[in-house]
């Protein structure tokens, strides 16, 4: 009967941060093998979008997906949208490390995609912020006359072109990851469609994967009709019983360390089966647990100590980010939505308030900007964050 050391704690709750397991993603991974394999051999293949709520694993799976395209050799950028930038300048950086990651052996005409990708990063409209300006270190001169035209669309499709040339040369392909992609801006959005519809439809060795919150099918087809025929979408929810059984049992069989039948079933009920959930919890049973096997009155006494860190860190450091115009529509989606959480009208949160709708439009236009809320559906609106709606009824509005 080990003791618990907590050095050898296995869990790891953290934003993107790799569980020591990674239980129940092993179609998605499959599903992009084949993906990889299809491209290798020159086949017709659809760019990659991953959506889902927070804390359910889409950065740490779409980190696994890099890693398994980097394990056949291919030429990979990741990228973090953010509302306030243009892609232009982290566009530019991932391509760069890409090209690197693909070792084209002849020099000369790596130099010309290179010219071309300092070409496009230097274009950048009159209105860039100074931190978004980027000097690429790339020592070959700017190309004049591709990827340089300043509309964001025809450059990217030319920069992407020559990108996928390069790794076509050496049978290989180029993946561009895009988390957050919810929050790239509009033109951009249309960029990447239109770049991945002329790329599929010349066969390039180059797709786009991107992960972002449950509204982002809608984000892109409001941009481009065709894009719901562009990408195929994975739809990354919370695991199943047997796979959060794995995710807490693989890790602590090979420190020695067991559970309860029980303490699995209070585990399961506290995390829902969210990843993030999941490795939050069973860290702190861990730690308060004297030995093994781990039981359910261990559960019991991790689960206050645990709820109280996701209070702080994971719910709190959100709700502290919202306005007290936007901490009141919130509480009312709580009110109206439940423990669940589920989807509430907005209509419906208006007349909770009193308020004509109109009025709270600045409110919640700037939670979904924050990605705090979605619109699930025309006039519908939802938490971004599991179980959110019972932390703000046990966290009464001051």
């Amino acid at each position: 009967m080990p003791d618990m050391d907590p050095v050898r704690n296995p869990y790891a709750p953290g934003a993107g941060q790799r569980p020591p397991e990674l239980a129940g993603r092993d179609d998605e991974l499959s599903a992009f093998d084949v993906v990889l394999e299809r491209i290798a051999h020159g086949r017709p293949e659809r760019s990659l979008v991953l959506t889902g709520l927070r804390g359910v694993g889409k950065t740490v799976l779409l980190n696994q997906l890099r890693s398994a395209a980097i394990g056949r050799g291919w030429g990979t950028g990741k990228i973090e949208a953010r509302p306030d930038q243009s892609l232009r300048r982290p566009v530019s950086s991932a391509l760069h490390m890409a090209l690197r990651e693909l070792r084209h052996p002849d020099q000369e005409s790596m130099d010309a995609v290179l010219g071309v990708l300092k070409a496009f990063a230097l274009r950048q409209t009159a209105d860039a912020k100074v931190r978004d300006r980027w000097q690429p270190g790339i020592d070959v001169p700017a190309t004049s006359g591709r990827a340089d035209s300043g509309d964001m669309e025809i450059d990217l499709v030319e920069l992407l072109s020559d990108a996928a040339g390069l790794a076509a040369d050496v049978g290989k392909g180029v993946a561009l990851f895009i988390d957050e992609m919810q929050d790239v801006q509009g033109d951009d959005v249309s960029a990447i469609c239109a770049a991945c519809h002329e790329l599929s439809q010349q066969g390039a060795p180059l797709i786009v994967v991107g992960a972002g919150l449950p509204h982002l099918p809608a984000v892109l087809s409001a941009s481009k009709s065709y894009s719901e025929r562009l990408f195929r979408y994975l739809r990354i929810d919370r695991l199943d019983r047997p796979a959060a059984d794995r995710a807490l049992l693989a890790p602590a069989e090979r420190e020695e360390v067991t559970f309860e039948p029980e303490a699995l079933d209070a585990l399961y009920a506290a995390a829902d089966g969210y990843p993030y959930f999941v490795q939050a919890y069973g860290k702190v049973t861990w730690d308060v647990a004297a030995a093994s096997p781990i039981t359910a009155a261990d559960v019991a006494m991790a689960a206050p100590v645990a709820e109280a860190e996701l209070a702080v860190g994971f719910f709190g450091s959100r709700y502290d980010r919202a306005t007290p115009a936007e901490r009141e529509y919130m509480h009312a989606m709580a009110e109206l939505g439940g423990p669940a959480g589920a989807a509430v009208s907005t209509s419906e949160v208006a007349v909770s308030l009193g308020r004509r709708p109109a009025s709270l439009s600045p409110a919640r236009d700037s939670l979904i900007k924050k990605g705090l809320v979605f619109s699930a559906e025309r006039g519908q609106i939802a938490f971004t964050v599991p179980h959110f709606g019972r932390y703000l009824l046990s966290h009464p509005a001051e």
